[in-house]
């Protein structure tokens, strides 16, 4: 039976059908990717199978007892205090009890006396439930991710917000997993490390992601939304996009036909005598029908139309550093970095976040002064910036003032264009013009700051993460201008494919304030980089021969042996000495009598709990290897 199902769902916002009347199901194990332009839907199919949204028509069938965890574009947390909270909060049950322990646990730190007793109260409902399982899961997942667990999420980076959303998701362990645009704001590592969660998770996954990289790695079946119907392409990601280039020529043919076909018919009947005279009742009605036929096809939304102008040629050479260094407090971002950036180079910026990739573009454009060492800008530089916090939008401005403040017109190519038909380049409808940025989505703050870009000349582009929430096709799109582009580029992008397709070499960021430079695109990197040195290979004469009578385990060492007999009354002791501290927390004398002691009595617990689990994990692996080797 499928976890989920949808059946003849159909979901209109305003006059636009987002869903007309789709099935979909999903199945235990699958891996979905829901791909679509923005505004197509693709939310708002999320939240409908989240149980967050109902259809305005159809049904959606839930089997019994299936949760479903997601992650949305802009996670909030409500009131959580710490990460820990926003990541518990997400199991539902005993995890409020949790919640509340640490609460409790930080209010008597902080020297609040009614506190003590919470602390009491809600440790013995934990033991009791045996819910302290729920707390190493919570961590556990909070490390997996690197977020510190007393980290206040009002205080995160949107990157580091993403990040607690996916550890809570994880931490629940839901059947359904539902991702939009997951990887937005994740450094590569940290898009890796996702592949790899979703590669091991044991129940469904629906993702939306621009990331055709990413796309390609976790997905076993592609559904693409696009004018409110969903179609089905089983595989992976780049099957998807062979199969789509198919369909979309062969409907390309299919609509030529029948525009041609109705123009024919159309001049036949404004012939009117002649078509009266003939009676031919059936083709007239052939007319109406291909006339109902036209008005019930939903054509295809219109294709950005991109285009960029270098302007004046600058310097044969943009920028030269020299020995730059620069750090943000102890931490040295740039150090001893040394680079020349030549006319026409596109240059990738690539690295953890916070590594200082932005650090280094405001040094090459003069907006910081190194603390050592010196960078040289050459000549006739034209500069588009863009930003990645999109700080020069207005929220309250209105977007024909945000492309061309006081004029109607834009100088595009040589030539004037008025406002209204170039933001329709960029597929804004003309009553769209006088509205507020704060109305737009992320997709659409993207597409219009683009836009502020193109509509002047620039010799010298730099793009510091341009690629969230573009969908796929305007990312392509943007990717084939940027090939072509004859001035100097800057970007900083942790799309691997947008890398690969669009740079000639690459600034790698490999810690401790190192910057590398290697030739090529992001793939040309990983080539080249240097890997961590093997192990140097025994001496002939130390090799042991290997047995070939018979396979067997290799037998324990010397120092294996000993541990071997040593683990019985080692786990004796750490289960005694975990039974000691349990009853000492469990005695309400303890949180009046030594109140300071709680938290690192609690601690122990904790770490007497994993110590004993791994120390019972190498009792059982020295055991059966003692037995195997015979």
């Amino acid at each position: 039976m499928p976890l989920i199902t949808l059946s003849q769902a159909s979901l209109a916002f305003g006059d636009v059908a987002l869903l007309d009347r789709v099935d979909f199901t999903l199945d235990q194990g699958e891996r979905i990717a829901l791909v679509g332009r923005n505004g197509e839907g693709k939310s708002s199919l999320l939240r409908i199978l989240a149980g967050l949204q109902l259809p305005d028509e159809g049904h959606v069938v839930r089997q019994a007892g299936v949760d479903v965890a997601s992650v949305v574009q802009e996670p909030e947390f409500g009131d959580a205090r710490t990460a820990f909270d926003a990541v518990a909060g997400g199991l539902g049950g005993i995890a409020s009890d949790l919640i509340a322990y640490h609460d409790a646990a930080h209010r008597a730190a902080a020297g609040e006396a009614a506190a003590i007793e919470d602390m009491a109260r809600w440790h013995a409902r934990l033991d009791q439930q045996q819910g302290w399982h729920l707390n190493q899961r919570v961590e556990q997942a909070l490390s997996s991710v690197g977020i510190d667990p007393e980290a206040n999420p009002a205080d995160l980076s949107g990157g580091m917000k993403k990040r607690v959303a996916l550890a809570r998701a994880l931490a629940s362990q839901a059947p359904v997993l539902l991702l939009d645009e997951p990887t937005n704001h994740l450094d590569i590592a940290g898009i890796e490390w996702l592949e790899g969660a979703i590669g091991n998770w044991p129940g469904a996954v629906v993702v939306v992601s621009h990331d055709r990289r990413f796309l390609e790695a976790v997905a076993t079946r592609i559904v693409e939304l696009e004018r409110g119907m969903l179609a089905n392409f089983p595989g992976t990601f780049a099957a998807y996009q062979r199969r789509k280039a198919d369909m979309l020529h062969a409907e390309a043919v299919q609509v030529a036909r029948f525009d041609k076909l109705l123009k024919e018919e159309e001049a036949w009947i404004r012939k009117g005598v002649e078509a009266r005279r003939t009676r031919n009742e059936g083709r007239v009605r052939r007319l109406e029908q291909l006339r109902r036929d036209r008005a019930a096809r939903r054509e295809r939304v219109g294709q950005v139309r991109l285009s960029l102008d270098a302007g004046a040629k600058s310097g044969q050479r943009v920028a030269e550093l020299d020995a730059v260094t620069h750090a943000f407090g102890a931490a040295p971002l740039v150090r001893g970095f040394s680079a020349v950036i030549q006319r026409g180079d596109h240059v990738g910026l690539v690295g953890p976040n916070g590594a200082g990739k932005t650090t280094l573009l405001k040094l090459i454009l003069g907006e910081l002064t190194p603390e050592s060492g010196r960078v040289v800008r050459g000549t006739q530089l034209e500069v588009a910036y863009f930003d990645q916090l999109r700080a020069a939008l207005d929220d309250e401005a209105m977007l024909a003032d945000v492309i061309s403040p006081g004029s109607d017109f834009v100088d595009v190519g040589g030539g004037k264009k008025h406002i209204v038909s170039y933001l329709g380049d960029f597929l804004f409808p003309p009553q769209r013009a006088r509205a507020k940025v704060k109305s737009l989505s992320g997709g659409e703050r993207n597409r219009l700051l683009l836009a502020r870009l193109f509509a002047r000349p620039a010799n010298l582009l730099v793009l510091d993460e341009p690629t969230n929430d573009l969908d796929i096709e305007t990312l392509e799109l943007l990717e084939a201008l940027l090939q072509v582009y004859d001035g100097t580029l800057l970007i900083v992008s942790h799309d691997r494919a947008f890398l690969n397709n669009v740079v000639t070499q690459i600034y790698a960021f490999e810690g401790d304030g190192l910057v590398r430079e290697y030739a090529g695109g992001y793939d040309d990197y990983l080539a080249q980089r240097p890997v961590a040195a093997a192990p140097a290979p025994a001496p002939a004469d130390l090799v042991a021969k290997p047995d070939r009578t018979r396979e067997r385990k290799p037998r324990l060492g010397f120092n294996e042996v000993r541990e071997l007999e040593a683990l019985p009354g080692r786990i004796e002791a750490m289960e005694a000495e975990l039974a000691a501290v349990q009853a000492r927390l469990g005695d309400p004398a303890l949180y009046t009598t030594a109140p300071q002691d709680v938290r690192s009595l609690a601690a122990r617990q904790d770490e007497l709990a994993r110590d004993i689990e791994g120390a019972m994990e190498r009792w059982e692996a020295l055991e059966s290897r003692k037995a195997e080797s015979g």
